[in-house]
């Protein structure tokens, strides 16, 4: 099949974004934009429109925000717009047969990791927290399973040790965005076919939780280290310190022993924040107290001294 496609675009969040884009400038036509309702946010609550929307409109797109894909009158105007393959990034909700079988050509999803390791929800935070040293992105199809389906292409990308879940996030969207592009064309030129999953060497990547952030400071500084990288921006890591809840950002093993007990602060200045741990000292960069800001160590001690001695729960 030589000729442009019609496609369906499925996405949601600024993972998403630039798969969109790259699809607007291919050869291909992107006939819809499916994402979801726009949800209140900010104090005033107020309806915003999901990133993906946004990029839609702007672009003149029709896009369509079901509550359910599995409403009938949503699969029955996806029909009408005749798609010959849906394209799936981070879309928000677990497609059913009827939407899957609906293109000729089926439905293919950038998925945030090397399948069939990390399948689920938060690949990306994962593989950090877990201390990996690679990742990367996977063109597959979709099928009733959770990121089980067939591999068309994949693209590796190094985790760097100071890699956030949002720097590592913000790269691969752009290698998905790239890969998927590279994917469609090899399918179309019927260079590309469909390889299975090795099943048994699937781990997977559940969602992750508020309560998740909370830091063990038994653990090693290296855990944590990792812990916190991997849920910054969200949830974020966090303890807490006389009843006062404080995030923690941008941190640094100092590869150095004490003698306090986890979670005791050793040293608190312009350098940062020391804590002890299981095993080494924790140097955090930036902190965030309760009610207030994102901000460098530095500038929270200016009102708020953080002493030696103090050990934060």
């Amino acid at each position: 099949m030589t000729r442009a496609l019609r496609l369906i675009f499925m996405g949601t969040p600024d993972f998403a974004v630039p798969s969109l884009e790259a699809l607007l400038y291919s050869p291909d036509a992107v006939v819809a934009v499916i994402c979801q309702p726009d949800r209140p946010r900010g104090r005033g609550k107020k309806l915003e429109p999901p990133p993906v929307k946004r990029l839609a409109m702007a672009h003149g797109l029709p896009v369509l925000q079901p509550g359910s894909v599995k409403d009938d009158g949503f699969v029955t105007t996806l029909a009408h717009l005749q798609p010959d393959l849906l394209v799936v990034v981070a879309y928000g909700q677990i497609l059913p047969e009827t939407v899957l079988t609906l293109a000729p050509l089926g439905a293919i999803n950038v998925h945030g990791s090397l399948l069939p390791k990390y399948r689920g929800a938060a690949p990306i935070q994962w593989a950090i927290m877990n201390g990996d040293t690679e990742s990367g992105v996977t063109i597959m199809q979709l099928d009733r399973g959770m990121d089980t389906g067939p591999m068309l292409l994949a693209a590796r990308e190094i985790i760097r040790p100071h890699d956030t879940a949002g720097t590592l996030a913000e790269r691969l969207a752009k290698l998905g965005a790239q890969t998927v592009v590279r994917a469609i064309d090899g399918l179309k030129k019927g260079e590309i076919h469909p390889k299975e999953q090795d099943h048994a060497l699937a781990s997977y990547a559940p969602m992750l939780t508020k309560s998740q952030g909370h830091v063990d400071w038994t653990l090693s500084a290296a855990r944590l280290h990792c812990q916190i990288r991997g849920l910054d921006p969200w949830p974020s890591a966090y303890g807490f310190l006389d009843g006062v809840r404080y995030r923690f950002f941008v941190p640094e093993c100092m590869g150095k022993k004490s003698s306090e007990a986890p979670g005791t602060i050793c040293r608190a200045d312009q350098n940062g924040l020391f804590v002890a741990t299981g095993d080494g000292i924790l140097c955090l960069h930036e902190i965030q107290p309760e009610g207030k800001k994102r901000m460098p160590v530095a500038a929270c001690l200016h009102g708020n001294p953080l002493q030696p001695g103090q050990m934060f729960t």
